[in-house]
């Protein structure tokens, strides 16, 4: 991170000089800190400088400093914890491990989860897949197939690309002997954090081979999930296709 001073009335990164005119003060301190989370500066669990500490930093006042970090801790880029400081938040904590998963028990009781890795190939990027992920037609990615069960009950059949150049040596056999959330390999083992996503819904019939897998008839009403994940500086590094079995769940999501 750079550390160039900025004060009140001082001057703004280069990156945000064409928005200073329209930015307060603490979201630049906001822009400052995600530059240094996406060069890595602080890893996913690690805490950051305290806010005196950033303050002194920047030249800003400590006020302008939390009120950064508090919209970071609002989009769950970073966690708050009391007496302890402000931590880089991780897809192995537990608060931040589903929260792009909207599916919700229609009771209400967490549901045990299990994962099960169909396919893991490298293949070259589909044209709609190659637009999403801002790659060249026929750049490679990794293309996985995974099938979710609740409570031993299949739920959604995933497929999902990763950027090649992005998630070298990711193979089925390093995904079998994972037993964490996927978010969570490729934030450790690629330094690839997923910060926020995109997603479509719609509702479709269960083809022949999606119905097999999910242990419902032909023609079953499903609804599929388009996500497109994002790391820090938006960009694209990920897209999910899911088909959703809604018998015991609904898609719950919260508008603000």
């Amino acid at each position: 991170m750079s550390d160039t001073p900025l004060t009140d009335r001082g001057p703004v990164p280069e990156r945000a000089a064409s928005s200073a005119a329209f930015s307060p003060l603490y979201q630049q301190i906001k822009g400052l800190l995600l530059q240094s989370l996406d060069r890595g500066e602080w890893k996913p669990g690690e805490s950051i400088p305290s806010e005196l500490e950033l303050a002194a930093r920047f030249q800003v006042s400590q006020g302008t400093v939390r009120k950064a970090i508090d919209e970071l801790a609002a989009d769950n880029l970073l966690l708050r914890r009391q007496g302890k400081g402000t931590f880089v938040a991780t897809h192995h904590e537990a608060k931040v491990r589903f929260r792009f998963l909207r599916l919700t028990p229609d009771d209400g009781k967490q549901a045990v989860s299990g994962s099960q890795i169909l396919d893991c190939r490298r293949i070259k990027a589909p044209t709609d897949i190659a637009a999403l992920l801002e790659l060249r037609s026929g750049e490679m990615v990794v293309n996985i197939r995974r099938l979710l069960s609740f409570d031993q009950t299949p739920t959604i059949l995933d497929d999902i690309w990763l950027p090649g150049a992005a998630f070298r040596g990711l193979t089925a056999e390093s995904l079998a002997r994972y037993r964490g959330p996927l978010y969570a390999l490729f934030e450790s083992e690629f330094g690839v954090s997923m910060v926020r996503a995109e997603e479509k819904i719609r509702a479709v019939c269960a083809a022949e081979e999606p119905s097999q897998r999910l242990q419902v008839e032909p023609g079953t009403a499903l609804l599929q999930v388009e996500r497109v994940s994002y790391t820090y500086g938006d960009r694209p590094m990920e897209v999910r296709r899911g088909l959703y079995v809604t018998e015991r769940f609904h898609y719950r999501n919260s508008l603000n």
